[in-house]
């Protein structure tokens, strides 16, 4: 299988090239130029331009492996196979998920698949008994989700996501290009409802999630996800016994999912997550 499967953690910073270096300020000013330049192209065309011509060599997307990844990866795929999918391998995904992982990026040809792994010594000093998500959620995501992810990116100054405006919460009013903290953050398929990725599931002839027969339309870490909810929206199955609907990975420092567009700027308990 043609897979680099590289294993990253905050102990490893001096795996990394360069860290991005610029200023919120500088950012602000490059996502109205990106917006204005090229807010008009379709999905492709957008990520093509963005990867190539602004970010070479300083773009990555983040990708959970889950029910709707398939589509974003094969649109990446057509770009460049080569460019690094970060995956958050938190020590508590579904071995569905895993395999799929594995299964997706060999059938796509991705090359650069890096699974970003929490600390070891955190999780010692932290999560122990591994129960943190019962006690804890947030902290539970911070230590296995957010840190990880942060040391990840750091070389990157374009990250592209997989997030959609049809998956309601606060992601209800994503912007194709945001600014997100020093770095711009791309959603190609912001404006994509979930009949445009079945009919893209079928047209692309991707192989979708295992567990997606068993009822489930968003997948996380195994002991904090359940099959969707009757009559809810595609993440109904995740936290479902409580009120937290993010992990925090998109969160900005003031507890906004964005900036640069009509966002919502609400949910700052969960910014620390």
């Amino acid at each position: 299988m043609a897979q680099a499967i590289e294993r990253i953690h905050e102990d490893t910073v001096g795996t990394f090239s360069r860290s991005w270096d610029q200023s919120e300020a500088e950012t602000a000013a490059l996502h109205r130029r990106l917006t204005d330049d090229y807010g008009g192209l379709s999905e492709q065309d957008m990520l093509a331009a963005l990867t190539e011509e602004e970010f070479p060599g300083r773009s990555a997307v983040i990708a959970s492996f889950g029910t709707e990844s398939a589509v974003l990866l094969d649109i990446v795929a057509s770009v460049n196979k080569d460019l690094p999918v970060i995956f958050i391998d938190t020590g508590e995904h579904f071995e569905e998920t895993l395999r799929y992982r594995d299964q997706l990026a060999a059938r796509l040809g991705l090359t650069d698949i890096r699974n970003a792994t929490p600390s070891t010594a955190l999780i010692r000093r932290q999560d122990r008994d591994g129960t943190l998500w019962q006690t804890d959620p947030d902290a539970c995501c911070t230590l296995r989700k957010v840190l990880p992810m942060r040391q990840a990116i750091q070389p990157f100054g374009l990250i592209i996501t997989g997030r959609k405006r049809a998956h309601g919460g606060l992601r209800s009013e994503v912007e194709m290009i945001e600014q997100f903290g020093e770095r711009i953050r791309l959603n190609p398929l912001a404006d994509w409802d979930e009949s445009r990725i079945d009919a893209e599931f079928t047209v692309r002839d991707l192989p979708r999630h295992p567990l997606q027969a068993q009822g489930y339309s968003s997948i996380g870490c195994a002991p904090c996800t359940d099959p969707a909810v009757a009559g809810g929206n595609v993440r109904s199955g995740r936290w479902v016994q409580s009120d937290k609907t993010e992990c925090g990975i998109h969160f900005n420092a003031d507890g906004s999912m964005s900036r640069g567009g009509q966002q919502d700027r609400s949910n700052r308990g969960q910014a620390a997550a």
